[in-house]
């Protein structure tokens, strides 16, 4: 019996467990989803769907087939200063910069 109650204990607190740098993933894939519609939707596509705004905007689900995108983490931090013509520079903090990572790599599945 307490082999049978040392299991369950244990199953019950697995899931947490495995939820917790899941969660966290989700968290900032939602956080980098926010930042790409309030900063970037203008001119990009920016979701899984759709054409950008800006015809020579690429969207941001087919980046990943340019360049690796945690390549763009030191552009991101520093300014992005190329891409399409009208692109305004942006600035984001280390922070901001990851969230925006994990969000274009949650576009390439």
């Amino acid at each position: 019996m307490r082999l049978l109650t040392a299991i369950l204990v244990g199953a019950l607190a697995l899931p947490p467990l495995l939820a917790g740098p899941a969660g966290a993933w989700d968290r900032r894939v939602q956080q980098g989803e926010t930042l790409a519609r309030t900063n970037c939707a203008r001119c990009h596509a920016v979701g899984r769907h759709g054409a950008s705004p800006l015809r020579e905007a690429p969207p941001f689900r087919e980046l990943h087939t340019r360049y690796p995108v945690e390549d763009l983490g030191e552009a991101l931090a520093e300014g992005i200063q190329t891409g399409h013509p009208t692109m305004p520079e942006f600035r984001f903090d280390p922070d901001q910069v990851q969230a925006l990572i994990a969000y274009l790599k949650s576009l390439e599945r």
